[in-house]
């Protein structure tokens, strides 16, 4: 059975640990994020995280039930992180490429992190945030609720999908990312208009385009298509 999670204010009266670190939360994910980002998700073990954290490896669990209540909390971590500083502007397209692109960099700035968790539902506060604000710049722009909770599902699910996607990439060896972009050069760039002419015409610009993240030309081609919808749709009913 999962361990009981340690309520906060009884964490605090506890002592620090052997180098007189008080233990938080909030310190436990932001040295997990640092141990993903030097030895990737198989370096993520309760051993390694209390020996940088000098304290006994069960100490974690009177702050997480496991490590994957642990995973939880650095994805939530990194939606924090994506929701800090942002503020409504009330024009919906800009305050949703905004959460939009927040969201893809937080993710892709910890790429070990995201792999392990941009699959997850965190159920937490910064996530919660993160839904209810995207919910409610879909409702004061005036979309029906079904027509909201649709283009808030492509929302959400484009970004994280790109999100793990450009993680992946960044995550590879140096050795093998080189590789991958030098195939625009060395193989696509070769091929003869006899055989493939359309690869063969489009090969300069795709050099140039593939290296790059689509995610900012998706998200405008999905902005596009949910003001369309938008325009279409019958009124939505006033808030209450």
């Amino acid at each position: 059975m999962p361990k009981p999670v340690v309520p906060e204010e009884k964490r605090r009266r506890r002592r620090p640990t052997r180098s007189g670190t008080v233990l938080t939360e909030e310190l436990i994910v932001t040295t997990a994020l640092r141990l993903l980002r030097e030895h990737g998700s198989a370096g993520l073990t309760a051993r390694r995280l209390g020996l940088a954290l000098d304290c006994d490896p069960s100490t974690l669990y009177r702050y997480f039930r496991g490590m994957d209540d642990l995973t939880l909390a650095i994805g939530d971590a990194l939606i924090g992180q994506a929701l800090d500083g942002w503020r409504r502007t009330g024009r919906w397209r800009a305050d949703l490429r905004a959460v939009g692109t927040r969201i893809h960099a937080a993710y892709v700035a910890h790429p070990q992190a995201a792999l392990l968790t941009v699959s997850r539902v965190t159920g937490r506060a910064h996530e919660l945030a993160a839904d209810e604000a995207v919910l409610d710049v879909l409702a004061r722009a005036g979309f029906p609720l079904p027509e909201a909770v649709r283009v808030y599902h492509a929302f959400i699910d484009q970004t994280l999908a790109f999100a793990a996607l450009d993680a992946a990439t960044l995550a590879l060896p140096s050795a093998s990312q080189r590789a991958d972009e030098d195939q625009w050069h060395s193989t696509y760039a070769r091929l003869p208009r006899s055989t493939h002419p359309r690869i063969a015409e489009a090969a300069p610009l795709l050099a140039r385009q593939m290296v790059h993240s689509a995610y900012p030309t998706a998200l405008e081609m999905l902005l596009d298509s949910a003001a369309a919808r938008l325009s279409g749709a019958a009124p939505a009913p006033p808030s209450r």
